[in-house]
């Protein structure tokens, strides 16, 4: 039997470990890719770590997500990020330069390479044949510094592709597919890897759109072939001598099976709040709407911006639709100038904003109070927009051009236009003067730290029983938007921990962190649903619960990068054997695990016992040799120093 791709990739960096679906492997990892809400905290671990130099091939920082610059902690955070890079071998983009994904795809992509990022839209580089998996940032720190990544072997579901997509229906519809398919965890525990003839149709930079929200389907990865499209990417971007073919065995098979007819799509969006609630436009054509968005990791691509320029070319945007335009790279926005696309751009009314994740993240462009935001974003968790109260739709450039017009959501199929076909630019300006390299030395430069950047917490081995009350009790599907909120209110704290704590839940119940006050030495516990902890990998949603006392996570489930997040910094993860013992637990229940820490090394469950209630439950563990040692030494960093000497 022959390799797939996903299987070829991850059988050439294999450490340790077998091929096994649900078996530990170790991968040895080419590049990393971190940015800025979440690069600070890697920076200060590699210190912690006393690393003293990239041992990756190839390492970037990229400055994406923290643009706004209110007070002094932005800018003073970047000088910081700046300096990290030249210390430790990093290469550094600088503000404006773009989102992390589009930009790394333009400079540094390699196919037949590992990327392993601290961002979960990391996985978007499977869209030129990497196996591209996104992570806590501890675990890129230890990546950056020659350790592997170790992941359980996911499965393998192979997306046969037919047919050719219609006019009005883009690569933004074939993932909305796949998430009404499949909703936000049916990619848990896989590799979803696309194939089959339908391919022909779609650019490496349409491939990035299906790639980028594989993280919306819980998915480990995204794999696409690197085949001549991505070959012609390459050759775009001045890179080809970096092409090499990685394509699928011809009797290769899958774990899964799934096949999508192209030719039979149809406009699709996805109602607040969240990414699998997928349905046809035509649900909800008619709809008013106040905000559209265009731009971000999900649409980053030339055509994404120059279609919706070409459906508005000499029109208006309705004047209650604020237009928001989130160039992608600094390349990409310079490509619209040079063509004609972005006059055709501020002619319609759109506003342009720099180059980065903007709105995406909540830094601005928040909308109105429940009125309608269409967004070529990847997320609408609730109060992701920086609204609490927000009403976001994703959608494809194509739709979202069309409410700009017509202040509705319409099914652009109804324009009585004729449906534009973008051409990629074939002589495109190239852009790399924005991204810098290291020094080859890094010992002369000291970290320029800011009165913000305060030391990691540390925190204590776990201890031989555990107890505590019941401070939070969450439904299924709770966000790490939820846990911790980002936005320029909340995340230009990310490398103060004691400071960005006071923002934990604050989405869910804004009284949670006075409540740990009093618990914060002796410990509490959060109980919790399904997938628990989906969507962003910001590890501050595990660092900032720590922080305030909490031991364990009792949950149905877990989401991947979450549940390693709080592995990493001593948080034990626990999931219900019996799911209807999560009904039996109320909030602020005294819980008592009377031998948590002989239980947890010779057992594959805890006891936990209610004290008022008089009842024991019993929770399963799930931990491999390699997070059990971790979790007894407090977190990752403690076990790490203690195998150092």
């Amino acid at each position: 039997m022959g390799l797939n791709v996903a299987q070829k990739l991850i059988q050439s960096h294999l450490v340790d470990g077998k091929m096994e679906a649900g078996e530990e492997v170790s991968l040895k990892i080419d590049q990393t890719l971190t940015q800025d809400a979440t690069g600070t905290m890697v920076m200060l671990e590699l210190e912690a770590m006393g690393v003293e130099r990239a041992q990756t091939e190839v390492s970037v920082q990229y400055v994406d997500h923290n643009l706004v610059q209110e007070d002094h902690k932005n800018p003073e955070d970047h000088l910081f990020l700046r300096s990290a890079c030249k210390k430790f071998g990093i290469w550094y983009s600088r503000a404006g330069n773009g989102v992390s994904h589009p930009v790394h795809m333009e400079r540094f992509g390699v196919p037949g390479k590992t990327l392993l990022g601290s961002d979960s839209h990391t996985c978007a580089a499977g869209s030129m044949g990497m196996l591209a998996i996104g992570a806590g940032g501890l675990e890129v720190a230890f990546a950056i510094a020659g350790e592997p990544f170790h992941v359980k072997m996911p499965r393998i579901m192979g997306v046969k592709l037919t047919g050719k997509l219609p006019d009005w229906v883009s690569a933004k519809d074939v993932v909305l597919e796949m998430l009404r398919r499949h909703d936000v965890s049916g990619g848990v525990g896989k590799i979803i890897e696309y194939y089959g003839p339908g391919l022909k149709c779609l650019s490496a930079m349409d491939r990035h759109v299906i790639a980028n929200m594989g993280a919306e389907l819980g998915a480990t990865a995204t794999v696409f072939p690197a085949d001549s499209e991505v070959r012609k990417f390459l050759k775009s971007q001045r890179r080809e001598s970096c092409w090499k073919e990685v394509i699928a065995d011809s009797k290769c098979d899958y774990d899964l099976h799934n096949e999508i007819d192209l030719s039979k799509l149809e406009p699709l969006i996805a109602l607040p709040c969240s990414p699998g609630k997928v349905v046809p436009i035509s649900e909800v054509e008619g709809l008013d709407v106040y905000q559209v968005m265009v731009g971000s990791s999900a649409n980053p691509g030339f055509r994404d911006f120059a279609v919706v320029a070409k459906i508005l070319e000499g029109l208006q945007a309705h004047d209650q639709v604020s237009l928001d335009i989130n160039p992608s790279s600094r390349q990409v926005l310079e490509n619209l100038a040079r063509f004609g696309y972005l006059e055709l751009l501020i002619r319609s009314g759109a506003r342009i904003h720099q180059a980065g994740c903007n709105g995406c993240i909540g830094m601005g462009q928040a909308p109105a109070i429940n009125r309608p935001s269409l967004r070529t974003v990847p997320r609408n968790f609730p109060g992701r927009s920086g609204t609490k109260e927000d009403a976001v739709y994703l959608c494809s450039p194509e739709i979202a051009a069309a409410a700009a017009i017509t202040g509705k959501i319409t099914d652009p199929r109804h324009l009585k236009m004729e449906y534009p076909r973008i051409k990629e630019p074939k002589n495109p300006i190239i852009n790399t003067e924005a991204v810098m390299a290291p020094p080859e030395e890094g010992q002369k430069f000291e970290l320029d730290k800011g009165e913000n950047i305060k030391p990691l917490p540390h925190f204590d081995p776990l201890s031989k029983s555990l107890e505590g009350p019941v401070l939070i009790k969450l439904q299924d599907n709770v966000s790490t938007d939820e846990i911790l909120p980002a936005g320029a209110k909340v995340l230009p704290f990310r490398s103060n921990i004691p400071a960005i704590s006071q923002f934990v839940f604050n989405q869910i119940d804004e009284n949670y962190p006075s409540r740990t006050h009093s618990f914060q030495k002796s410990g509490h516990f959060i109980v919790a649903g399904k997938n628990y902890g989906q969507g962003s990998s910001r590890e501050h949603a595990a660092i900032a619960p720590r922080f305030l006392g909490v031991q364990a996570v009792l949950a149905k489930s877990f989401a991947r990068i979450h549940r390693s997040n709080l592995i990493n910094f001593g948080i034990l993860p626990l999931v219900f054997e019996d799911e209807q013992d999560w009904e039996k637990i109320p909030l602020m229940a005294q819980l008592y695990f009377p031998d948590v820490y002989e239980e947890i090394q010779h057992k594959k469950y805890v006891t936990v016992k209610d004290q008022a209630q008089g009842k024991s439950f019993k929770l399963l563990h799930q931990l491999t040799a390699r997070e059990l040692h971790s979790i007894l030494e407090g977190g990752l960093i403690g076990s790490f120093k203690r195998r150092q000497g």
